[in-house]
This record gives C-alpha cells, sequence and structure tokens, in this order.
C-alpha cells in the first residue's frame, strides 16, 4: 500500500505541473463572432500576462498572417475617453519571425511575446485587429476584430508568484548568462540548477532519508498488517508508534517533487518567454543594461534550448529518472531478496511488486512525456537536478545502511 501510495502522490504532483503551466494566469477565451474568423482573447489578463490570440479559421480555404516584425503581429487598440486608439511598438529580435498559416477548420494562436509589456503595460480595455489574407477565396484579404478584453492590475498571488520566484531566477538565470564566456544559456541553467539543488539540499537530504527508513520498516510494518489485519484501529495506533519511534516521516516521501514545483514552473516561463527585450522592466537595476540578443541559446551546437526537442531529450529525461528510482529501491530489494521467508515474498509479491514495477516505469514515462511537451531549457534543468539527485541518493542510502547497521549491531 506504500508504494500505491508514492505512486499516487508522484501522479498528483505532475498533474499539478500539467495544470499549472496549461492553466496559470489563464482566462476562458471566447470567440469574437461566428464569422470566417474566430478572433478572440482572454476575457480578464492581469498586468505583465502574455497576451496570445487565438484566431480559427471557418472558411475551406487556407489563410494566412503576414509577419511584419519589427511591427507589432496584430493591430493593438486600446479605449482611450470612449474611443479607441491604435497603440504600437517595436521588436529588436526578429530572426523566428515567420508568417503564421492556418489550414481550413484549424486555428492557430498568435503570441505578442517581444511586444507584450510596451504594448500591454497600462491598465484598460483593449482589442486587436488581424489582417488576414485568403489567397484562394473571392474576397483575398479582410480584417477581423477580437472580442474586447481587460489588462487588470496583478492579483496578490500573482504578485508573490512574480516577486517572489519568477524574478529572482529570471534574474539569476540572466546574471549567470552575462558572466559565462560565450553568453551561453545552457551552462547558465546548469549552473542554476545546481545552486537551486543545493539551496534545496537539507529538506531533499531529510525527505530522501525518511524514505528510505519507511523502506527499512517495511518488514515491521508487513508484520503490523498481519498481526491487526482484524484490528484496524489497533494498526493504526501501532504503525503511528513505529513511525514515531524511528524518527520517519511517511509525509516526507514526495517533499523532494514538491519543493522544486515552483522552480520548475518559473524556470519553465524564463525559458519559454522571459528571454526577450520585451521583458527588461523585469530586470534587477544592476542588469538593466544587458543585451538579450547576446544570449547563446544553443547548448554544445545540439540543443536549441529555447524549442521543444521531442526524441533525444525526453529519453534521456526518463532514463535518468528510471536510474534515480531504481536506485532508490536498490537496497530494499536487496534485503527482501535476502532476508523474507519465501511465503512472505509469495504473500507480498502481487501487491508490492506490481506497484513497484508501476512506479519504476511509469514515472519515466511520464516525466519523457512532459519534457517532449516542454521547451528544452525546461529538460536541461530537469536532467541536471535528476543526476543531483542521483548523487544525493547515494549518499543517503551509504548513510541509512551505517546507520541500520549500527542499530543491529547494538541490539545484539
Amino acid at each position: 500500500m506504500k508504494k500505491a501510495a508514492n505512486i499516487l502522490q508522484y501522479v498528483v504532483v505532475f498533474l499539478l505541473v500539467y495544470m499549472t503551466i496549461n492553466f496559470f494566469f489563464n482566462g476562458n477565451q471566447e470567440p469574437a463572432s461566428g464569422n470566417d474568423f474566430d478572433v478572440s482573447v482572454n476575457k480578464e489578463l492581469s498586468q505583465n500576462e502574455l497576451v496570445t490570440v487565438k484566431v480559427k479559421n471557418n472558411t475551406d480555404f487556407e489563410a494566412i498572417i503576414e509577419d511584419e516584425c519589427p511591427n507589432e503581429p496584430l493591430t493593438v487598440n486600446k479605449k482611450v475617453n470612449g474611443e479607441w486608439q491604435t497603440v504600437q511598438a517595436t521588436r529588436e529580435d526578429c530572426k523566428d519571425a515567420a508568417d503564421t498559416t492556418i489550414a481550413p477548420g484549424e486555428e492557430a494562436t498568435v503570441s505578442f511575446s517581444g511586444w507584450n509589456y510596451e504594448l500591454f503595460n497600462e491598465l484598460g480595455t483593449y482589442k486587436v485587429a488581424a489582417d488576414i489574407k485568403v489567397p484562394d477565396s473571392p474576397d483575398k484579404s479582410k480584417t477581423f476584430e477580437s472580442n474586447e478584453f481587460e489588462v487588470k492590475e496583478q492579483g496578490w498571488f500573482s504578485f508573490l508568484w512574480t516577486v517572489g520566484f519568477y524574478q529572482p531566477i529570471f534574474n539569476a538565470l540572466i546574471y549567470i548568462t552575462s558572466v559565462l564566456p560565450g553568453n551561453q544559456l545552457g551552462f547558465a541553467i546548469i549552473i542554476l540548477t545546481i545552486i537551486i539543488r543545493t539551496i534545496l539540499l537539507i529538506p531533499a537530504h531529510r525527505s530522501m532519508k525518511s524514505q528510505r527508513k519507511m523502506q527499512e520498516l517495511q518488514p515491521k510494518l508487513n508484520k503490523l498488517r498481519e498481526k491487526y489485519k482484524d484490528n484496524q484501529e489497533a494498526l493504526a495506533r501501532e504503525t503511528m508508534a513505529l513511525w514515531k519511534d524511528h524518527k520517519v516521516n511517511p509525509a516526507s516521501s514526495c517533499l523532494p517533487l514538491l519543493i522544486q514545483l515552483p522552480f520548475l514552473i518559473a524556470i519553465f516561463y524564463v525559458i519559454r518567454s522571459g528571454l526577450s527585450p520585451d521583458n527588461v522592466h523585469l530586470l534587477y537595476e544592476p542588469l538593466k543594461d544587458f543585451s538579450f540578443s547576446a544570449i547563446n541559446t544553443n547548448f554544445l551546437g545540439i540543443l536549441e534550448l529555447t524549442q521543444v526537442n521531442t526524441y533525444v531529450l525526453p529519453l534521456i529525461v526518463g532514463g535518468l529518472q528510471f536510474a534515480q528510482m531504481k536506485l532508490a529501491m536498490i537496497r530494499n530489494k536487496k534485503k527482501e531478496a535476502n532476508g523474507a521467508p519465501e511465503k512472505e515474498k509469495k504473500k507480498k509479491a502481487p501487491e508490492m511488486e506490481v506497484a513497484n514495477q508501476m512506479m519504476v516505469y511509469f514515472m519515466p514515462v511520464m516525466l519523457a512525456l512532459f519534457t517532449a511537451s516542454v521547451p528544452a531549457g525546461v529538460g536541461l534543468y530537469w536532467s541536471t537536478s535528476t543526476l543531483y539527485g542521483i548523487a544525493q541518493q547515494f549518499v543517503v542510502n551509504r548513510q541509512v545502511q551505517e546507520e541500520t547497521s549500527s542499530v543491529r549491531v547494538i541490539k545484539k
């Protein structure tokens, strides 16, 4: 049951990652009309939140929104004293600029990354207009407006998130990048990851140690379950007493993942949309003069950190996670294989072996799929963090083994 509980904890944590990344700061989008094209924006956005526009092609023809970088991708209008006024901005970096093509019946997302702060930094009511070209239709070009949307002041949670997590990590990453030769983002991510894991070293170490002790206590817990199988109240009482005697906290088993979650999400947003001159307002004063165009996002000539890597990096992340989980269980499996009676092994096999196998294989697959859906910089962060965790797990395993051996010697 403990293994099944661990699986549930891991699943909950990574569902939270997906849900937070997909839902964080987002509201409901409404189509502005039922015309040939629906142009929609979230009805409410907080200040500094990235504005994205969904354009749905309801026609039978391919449509194109032409790229006009360094100018903004769509026309932005702001309501001032009851009248609409056009707001304009320019972008420094146009290396990834390209036309947006929308197939019949499909939907495309247009982002204002690179223009966002300059266009939408003031509170108020906005709408956007998309000039859409349809070469094969009778009407070669049309303009469609979005719904009106409000840019409101940041809520307290959003403010705390920005000031407490996003901005410090953003500035730390930019600072490390700025002092590295060649402004290498990849090595900056690795260094920042090591710093973060070192800051979290003590709570993570205690959690890993507690988890290992739980594994060492498993034979005793099995005996208690057998002894009090008809008395759940007594079983709960004796189990709590056993945990207390050995200073074990079962609730801490997923702590290493939970405490990394805010940092993981912050890294995700920094890599996805933070490395833009549009975010210069988030830099601390000593870094204001840093040029974002100087950042080298190519890692070792093989990995573009701002793009999704679908194959190689997910396999690496999944493999490292598999190795860490096998390492976390290997000592306990050896003990069970050498010390448990044959009858007890058979008794536990259906429940515990299935749970073990599920956790060992399910979690790496889940992480690999997650890595295949986010910028490669996030995968590099997770790979480095997992390698750090593997080294830490070696130390924890040795410490617990030495403590257990000492206890046995004293008892003899």
